[in-house]
């Protein structure tokens, strides 16, 4: 992870934390089934063994990220964001240019993005972008799929 600061609300603040605590809590439960996978021999050819290790490997690396994101945070409280732009907090309708379809976003701190809810985390590219536009607004944003246009049609 890089040292560059994490833009976070209280309430991703939490939600990393509970995550953390979540993770924390299984690891005892795979260290005991490496343990029971190990005493059944041959490890080469134990299944078990191996999934059990990568179970462990990936729950660490995801608490090493966690504990990152909480290391470089910097707290933003979305009440104090100027009313009538883009920033942390706000929900956005944009309209692609190119083709007019119209999308809602709200953008949010580290360790709240949910894509199915529409919901981004601010360091996005496309949230990144939006920042700190207001209405009527024409912004490009450098997606993977390319640099696009993006007309900022309302911010709440």
């Amino acid at each position: 992870m890089s040292a560059d600061p994490v833009p976070m609300t209280e309430e991703g603040r939490e939600a990393l934390l509970r995550e953390a605590t979540e993770l924390e809590r299984r690891r005892p439960a795979i260290r005991r089934a490496i343990e029971d996978a190990r005493e059944k021999g041959d490890l080469r050819e134990n299944a078990d063994y191996h999934a059990s290790r990568e179970e462990l490997a990936m729950l660490n690396l995801r608490i090493s990220e966690i504990e990152s994101l909480l290391a470089h945070a910097v707290m933003v409280d979305p009440s104090q964001e100027p009313a009538g732009q883009v920033g942390l907090g706000a929900t956005v309708t944009i309209r692609r240019v190119r083709d007019g379809q119209e999308m809602v976003r709200t953008i949010v701190g580290a360790g709240q993005a949910d894509a199915q809810l529409g919901r981004i985390v601010a360091t996005s590219p496309l949230a990144s972008a939006l920042m700190g536009a207001g209405e009527g607004q024409v912004v490009v944003a450098e997606l993977p799929a390319g640099k696009t246009e993006f007309l900022v049609v309302s911010v709440r």
